[in-house]
Protein backbone atom coordinates (compact mmCIF):
# COMPACT_ATOMS: atom_id res chain seq x y z
CA UNK A 1 0.00 0.00 0.00
CA UNK A 2 1.56 3.40 -0.85
CA UNK A 3 2.27 5.57 2.18
CA UNK A 4 0.42 8.82 1.33
CA UNK A 5 2.46 10.09 4.65
CA UNK A 6 5.89 10.24 2.65
CA UNK A 7 7.60 10.77 -0.06
CA UNK A 8 11.59 9.78 -1.19
CA UNK A 9 11.79 11.64 -3.90
CA UNK A 10 9.24 14.72 -2.70
CA UNK A 11 11.00 18.05 -4.51
CA UNK A 12 7.92 20.18 -3.78
CA UNK A 13 10.64 23.03 -2.04
CA UNK A 14 12.64 24.38 -4.52
CA UNK A 15 15.21 25.61 -1.89
CA UNK A 16 15.62 22.63 0.10
CA UNK A 17 16.07 20.01 -2.75
CA UNK A 18 18.69 22.30 -3.76
CA UNK A 19 20.31 22.55 -0.44
CA UNK A 20 20.38 18.65 0.06
CA UNK A 21 22.15 18.50 -3.51
CA UNK A 22 24.88 20.32 -2.41
CA UNK A 23 24.91 18.14 1.07
CA UNK A 24 25.27 15.01 -0.61
CA UNK A 25 27.98 16.53 -2.37
CA UNK A 26 29.96 17.19 0.68
CA UNK A 27 28.89 14.50 2.63
CA UNK A 28 28.01 11.17 0.29
CA UNK A 29 27.38 8.72 2.90
CA UNK A 30 25.19 10.39 4.53
CA UNK A 31 20.73 10.02 3.89
CA UNK A 32 20.81 13.65 3.03
CA UNK A 33 17.11 12.91 1.09
CA UNK A 34 13.09 13.72 2.80
CA UNK A 35 13.28 11.66 5.90
CA UNK A 36 10.47 9.30 6.92
CA UNK A 37 8.79 8.88 10.04
CA UNK A 38 9.15 5.81 12.20
CA UNK A 39 7.78 3.66 14.62
CA UNK A 40 4.33 1.46 14.78
CA UNK A 41 2.16 1.81 12.18
CA UNK A 42 -0.96 2.46 14.12
CA UNK A 43 0.38 4.66 17.09
CA UNK A 44 -0.98 5.68 20.14
CA UNK A 45 1.32 8.37 20.52
CA UNK A 46 2.47 10.19 17.58
CA UNK A 47 5.55 12.32 17.91
CA UNK A 48 6.02 15.42 15.92
CA UNK A 49 9.25 16.86 15.69
CA UNK A 50 10.59 20.04 13.79
CA UNK A 51 12.53 18.95 10.83
CA UNK A 52 15.88 16.52 10.49
CA UNK A 53 18.94 17.81 12.10
CA UNK A 54 22.45 18.15 9.73
CA UNK A 55 24.45 15.86 11.61
CA UNK A 56 21.62 13.70 13.23
CA UNK A 57 18.33 12.46 10.91
CA UNK A 58 20.32 14.12 7.62
CA UNK A 59 22.85 11.83 7.65
CA UNK A 60 20.87 8.70 9.48
CA UNK A 61 17.76 8.77 7.35
CA UNK A 62 15.61 8.10 10.81
CA UNK A 63 14.20 11.29 12.86
CA UNK A 64 16.54 12.43 15.96
CA UNK A 65 19.13 9.75 15.37
CA UNK A 66 22.80 10.71 15.51
CA UNK A 67 22.43 14.18 17.51
CA UNK A 68 21.78 15.72 20.96
CA UNK A 69 17.96 16.13 20.78
CA UNK A 70 17.80 12.46 20.11
CA UNK A 71 19.46 11.23 23.39
CA UNK A 72 17.17 12.57 25.91
CA UNK A 73 14.01 11.80 23.24
CA UNK A 74 15.07 7.70 23.34
CA UNK A 75 16.21 7.39 26.61
CA UNK A 76 12.59 8.89 27.51
CA UNK A 77 10.54 6.67 25.39
CA UNK A 78 12.59 3.37 26.95
CA UNK A 79 11.91 4.91 30.45
CA UNK A 80 8.01 5.09 29.85
CA UNK A 81 8.18 1.65 28.05
CA UNK A 82 7.20 2.70 24.39
CA UNK A 83 11.20 2.03 22.68
CA UNK A 84 12.86 -1.57 23.04
CA UNK A 85 16.59 0.52 23.90
CA UNK A 86 17.06 3.75 25.62
CA UNK A 87 19.82 4.89 22.29
CA UNK A 88 19.22 5.31 18.95
CA UNK A 89 22.75 4.73 17.06
CA UNK A 90 21.67 4.00 13.39
CA UNK A 91 18.68 2.93 11.20
CA UNK A 92 19.81 -0.11 11.07
CA UNK A 93 20.53 -0.86 14.99
CA UNK A 94 17.20 -3.24 14.98
CA UNK A 95 15.75 -0.89 17.53
CA UNK A 96 11.73 -1.21 17.29
CA UNK A 97 9.11 1.63 18.83
CA UNK A 98 6.03 0.17 20.49
CA UNK A 99 2.80 1.89 20.30
CA UNK A 100 4.70 5.14 19.22
CA UNK A 101 5.61 7.04 15.97
CA UNK A 102 8.03 9.58 15.32
CA UNK A 103 7.99 12.27 12.66
CA UNK A 104 8.46 15.79 11.70
CA UNK A 105 6.86 18.76 10.75
CA UNK A 106 9.12 19.20 7.95
CA UNK A 107 10.69 16.29 5.91
CA UNK A 108 13.89 18.07 5.11
CA UNK A 109 16.82 19.31 6.26
CA UNK A 110 16.39 23.22 6.05
CA UNK A 111 19.40 25.52 6.16
CA UNK A 112 20.31 26.61 9.13
CA UNK A 113 17.75 24.08 10.61
CA UNK A 114 15.07 26.97 10.09
CA UNK A 115 12.34 26.07 7.33
CA UNK A 116 10.43 28.96 5.91
CA UNK A 117 6.77 29.37 6.27
CA UNK A 118 5.86 28.05 2.75
CA UNK A 119 7.95 25.00 3.26
CA UNK A 120 6.02 24.04 6.86
CA UNK A 121 2.78 24.59 4.51
CA UNK A 122 3.71 22.53 1.48
CA UNK A 123 5.06 19.47 3.73
CA UNK A 124 1.47 19.47 5.85
CA UNK A 125 0.40 17.49 3.50
CA UNK A 126 2.28 14.75 4.80
CA UNK A 127 2.00 15.20 7.91
CA UNK A 128 -1.78 15.72 7.55
CA UNK A 129 -2.40 12.14 5.69
CA UNK A 130 -0.13 10.46 8.35
CA UNK A 131 -2.72 11.69 11.23
CA UNK A 132 -6.00 11.04 9.50
CA UNK A 133 -4.58 7.58 10.07
CA UNK A 134 -4.36 8.13 13.93
CA UNK A 135 -6.81 5.99 15.94
CA UNK A 136 -9.28 7.61 18.16
CA UNK A 137 -8.23 8.70 21.53
CA UNK A 138 -4.47 8.85 20.17
CA UNK A 139 -2.13 11.40 22.23
CA UNK A 140 -0.03 13.54 19.49
CA UNK A 141 2.70 15.29 21.20
CA UNK A 142 4.31 18.60 19.35
CA UNK A 143 8.05 19.18 20.41
CA UNK A 144 8.01 22.97 19.87
CA UNK A 145 5.65 25.83 18.68
CA UNK A 146 6.47 25.31 15.14
CA UNK A 147 5.69 21.08 15.76
CA UNK A 148 2.43 22.76 17.43
CA UNK A 149 1.37 24.97 14.65
CA UNK A 150 1.82 22.46 11.88
CA UNK A 151 -0.52 19.86 14.35
CA UNK A 152 -3.07 22.71 14.35
CA UNK A 153 -2.63 23.38 10.58
CA UNK A 154 -3.10 20.08 9.64
CA UNK A 155 -6.24 19.27 11.39
CA UNK A 156 -7.62 23.01 10.20
CA UNK A 157 -7.84 24.18 13.61
CA UNK A 158 -7.35 27.72 14.50
CA UNK A 159 -4.20 28.52 16.37
CA UNK A 160 -5.83 30.88 19.19
CA UNK A 161 -8.11 28.54 20.64
CA UNK A 162 -5.21 26.00 20.92
CA UNK A 163 -1.95 28.09 22.61
CA UNK A 164 1.25 26.46 23.20
CA UNK A 165 2.93 26.24 26.25
CA UNK A 166 4.96 23.52 27.50
CA UNK A 167 2.50 20.64 29.44
CA UNK A 168 -0.68 22.22 28.19
CA UNK A 169 -3.05 19.27 26.92
CA UNK A 170 -5.42 19.91 24.38
CA UNK A 171 -8.38 17.75 23.62
CA UNK A 172 -8.99 17.76 20.16
CA UNK A 173 -12.89 17.85 18.45
CA UNK A 174 -11.83 14.27 16.94
CA UNK A 175 -11.60 12.27 20.09
CA UNK A 176 -7.83 12.66 20.32
CA UNK A 177 -5.17 14.83 22.67
CA UNK A 178 -2.75 17.53 21.92
CA UNK A 179 -0.13 17.49 24.14
CA UNK A 180 3.09 20.23 24.20
CA UNK A 181 6.55 20.28 24.97
CA UNK A 182 9.68 22.40 24.20
CA UNK A 183 11.80 21.12 21.85
CA UNK A 184 14.27 18.36 23.27
CA UNK A 185 17.49 20.98 21.88
CA UNK A 186 20.83 21.05 23.15
CA UNK A 187 19.85 24.65 23.49
CA UNK A 188 16.94 24.25 25.45
CA UNK A 189 18.23 21.42 27.55
CA UNK A 190 21.60 23.29 28.11
CA UNK A 191 19.66 26.28 29.20
CA UNK A 192 17.68 24.31 31.27
CA UNK A 193 14.55 25.46 29.75
CA UNK A 194 13.87 21.99 29.24
CA UNK A 195 14.93 20.02 32.11
CA UNK A 196 14.66 15.91 31.80
CA UNK A 197 11.61 16.12 34.14
CA UNK A 198 9.96 18.47 32.64
CA UNK A 199 10.19 16.02 29.53
CA UNK A 200 9.34 13.28 31.39
CA UNK A 201 6.83 14.22 32.58
CA UNK A 202 5.20 15.30 29.31
CA UNK A 203 5.63 11.39 28.34
CA UNK A 204 3.97 10.51 31.70
CA UNK A 205 0.89 12.32 30.85
CA UNK A 206 0.71 10.86 27.21
CA UNK A 207 1.29 7.91 28.78
CA UNK A 208 -1.75 8.38 31.57
CA UNK A 209 -4.14 9.21 28.53
CA UNK A 210 -3.12 6.60 26.48
CA UNK A 211 -4.21 3.95 29.73
CA UNK A 212 -7.19 5.64 30.48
Amino acid sequence: MTDLSFNADCRLCPRLAGFLEEVRAGYPDYHARPVPSFGASDPDLLIVGLAPGMHGANASGRPFTGDFAGILLYKTLFELGFSSDPKSVSSKDGLKLYGCRITNAVKCLPPQNKPLPVEIKLCNTYLKNEMARLKKGAVILALGTIAHAAVLRALDLKASAYPFAHGNQHTLPDGRWLIDSYHCSRYNTQTRRLTEEMFRDVFEQARRRINA
